[in-house]
């Protein structure tokens, strides 16, 4: 049973992977919707980078972020809970049919680009670029967290990107 459990959790891995890292199926068309959010973003391209904090209150902070159309984000994520917690980029109903086979598989552990797990007290990171204007969702996929509210938006503007990377640390978004 184990095996067949395992077989099927490797299975689950390959269509979520395909869905959020928006690879391309055999038959030659895209099954993927990574094009909604973004892409995998790459270090060289990097635009700035913002610091989110998860917490054993099942929150994100900031639980809003507000990017340009192109930028490339570095997101840095901290566990400052005693829970294991995970950040994970998506649209509303990927999230949600993402965290029903969580729930069925909780163990279940990511190594996609748009998606990090951080254990109690450690640091993860994930690198995005955004693609198009709207809204990317983002939430913690652990059974019981999604459900408790632990979920955020990116709002994405058109505006073009910034020439030079700053650091979102909330330092320099206000004036001395």
């Amino acid at each position: 049973m184990k095996t067949l459990r395992t077989a099927f959790t490797l299975a689950v891995l390959a269509m979520t992977h395909t869905v959020y890292a928006g690879g391309n199926a055999a038959d030659g068309h895209s099954h993927g919707h990574a094009d909604a959010i973004g892409a995998p973003g790459k270090a060289g391209t990097i635009s700035r980078t913002v610091q989110v904090d998860m917490t054993d209150a099942m929150r994100f902070n900031p639980a809003s972020v507000a990017v340009k159309r192109g930028e490339t984000i570095r997101f840095v994520v901290k566990n400052s809970g005693q829970l294991k917690h995970e950040f994970v980029l998506g649209t509303e109903k990927e999230l949600e049919e993402h965290y029903e086979v969580m729930k069925k598989f909780p163990e279940m552990e990511h190594a996609d680009p748009n998606m990090v797990t951080v254990a109690p007290g450690k640091t993860g990171e994930v690198i995005w670029q955004f693609t198009k204007s709207g809204t990317v969702d983002f939430a913690c996929l652990q059974p019981g967290h999604y459900d408790a509210g632990m979920k955020g938006a990116i709002k994405v503007s058109g505006g073009k990107v910034a020439s030079k990377p700053k650091s979102t640390d909330g330092h320099a978004d206000h004036k001395h």
